[in-house]
């Protein structure tokens, strides 16, 4: 197990961070946080057609680049940094896994091509009004009609749903829970935006009425797979959470040593002091749990949904810890809508519930330890 990362995996994050410095710079993410899209379809373009960033975890035949998750993980943390308003983790951690691990080859053939060009815009929907992230309890359902399935139910807290042309929509069948592709223009879905704390991560509610949907995969056969992507995916996020708390945490460190209070830099202040150490020791902490899960994401192996757990449960409470903090040492500015402390802070709440936090992730690791 090595958490060292190759030459091409530096350089890979530092085209990352420079292309995110020119697009989502803090003005761009407050202007594109007020829009109803929340995002910039000529950025989104751009990464993918100059930077391949969307394709970059799917496999060369369906027109990506066939990089693993450590390379895609590289990517997560640089976007949770920069705070980047854009439709990716849904895209690329949620659809195209589900795709990947669910679906068959034809599926594969027909979806993940336009995902990896960017012309496509994904999402799973993954849990109902009651906001439970247990995949089993499903409320939506999916019925045969002729030669295909009708969906009807009601999806809630999806991300991105509004925006999103391809909606991947586990509902049970007969057969058991399956996974299924609807248009999100398709005749009865009614999608509608959520107000949310966080605007930086769009979300929505979607109630379908006799939609029509394409099964993926084998009906009645999606849960392993489902469950592969939502550990993959929380694996992900933490990543995204370990570049958000670095970065509050840089930005704790630099306010601490050019701020001065009677006459004395407040960085000199053993209490100042102590928040930055304990800040430091969550971040490298963080690190060292999302890396873990980016390995075990790469080898595929049974580590990983301990793995996946372990660090989206530590990632979760340290980002949020750090963000906080980050607010207590600036101060009186930390507290206004003008400093970026308050868009930090609400993204790391955001993802503590996104995916399941903390509480229902050590319950999961409980089960799988036996405990």
């Amino acid at each position: 197990m090595n958490f060292g990362f190759s030459e091409e995996q530096d350089e890979l994050r530092k085209m990352v961070r420079r292309f995110l410095e020119e697009k989502s710079p803090e003005t761009e993410v407050r202007r594109l946080m007020a829009t109803e899209e929340g995002y910039d379809p000529a950025v989104w373009s751009q990464m993918a057609n100059e930077l391949a960033l969307q394709g970059l975890g799917i496999p060369e035949e369906f027109g990506g680049q066939g990089y693993g998750p450590v390379e895609l993980y590289v990517v997560f943390e640089e976007m949770g940094a920069a705070l980047l308003c854009a439709p990716y983790f849904s895209t690329v951690a949620l659809a195209a896994n589900a795709l990947l691990f669910v679906g068959n080859e034809k599926d594969q053939a027909a979806y993940l091509p336009g995902i990896a060009s960017g012309e496509t815009i994904a999402t799973v929907a993954l849990t109902d009004d009651a906001g439970m992230w247990d995949l089993g309890s499903t409320s939506t359902s999916a019925t045969r009609v002729g030669d295909h399935f009708e969906l009807n139910g009601v999806r809630s807290y999806v991300t991105d749903g509004s925006t999103a042309t391809l909606l991947l929509v586990p509902a049970m069948t007969e057969k058991g829970l399956s996974l299924f592709a609807v248009a999100g223009d398709a005749e009865g879905v009614a999608r509608e935006s959520l107000a949310t704390m966080d605007q930086t991560r769009k979300q929505s509610r979607i109630e379908f009425t006799n939609a029509p949907a394409v099964l993926i995969g084998e009906e009645g056969g999606a849960l392993a797979g489902l469950e592969t992507t939502a550990q993959v995916a929380a694996a992900a996020l933490a990543a995204e959470q370990v570049g958000g708390a670095q970065r509050v945490l840089d930005a704790s460190v630099e306010y601490a040593k050019n701020r001065v209070q009677f006459g004395r830099p407040i960085g000199s202040f053993q209490a100042i002091k102590h928040k930055c150490a304990d800040m430091l020791l969550d971040v490298e902490s963080a690190k060292s749990a999302a890396y873990y899960a980016a390995w075990a994401a790469q080898e595929r192996n049974e580590e990983l949904p301990i793995a996946a757990s372990l660090a989206k449960s530590f990632c979760s409470e340290a980002y949020f810890h750090c963000a906080a903090e980050n607010i207590q040492i600036h101060g009186g500015i930390g507290f206004t809508w003008e400093h970026p402390a308050h868009l930090y802070f609400k993204r790391a709440k955001s993802s503590e519930l996104f995916l399941g936090d903390p509480a229902y992730h050590r319950e999961l690791l409980a089960q799988r330890l036996g405990i």
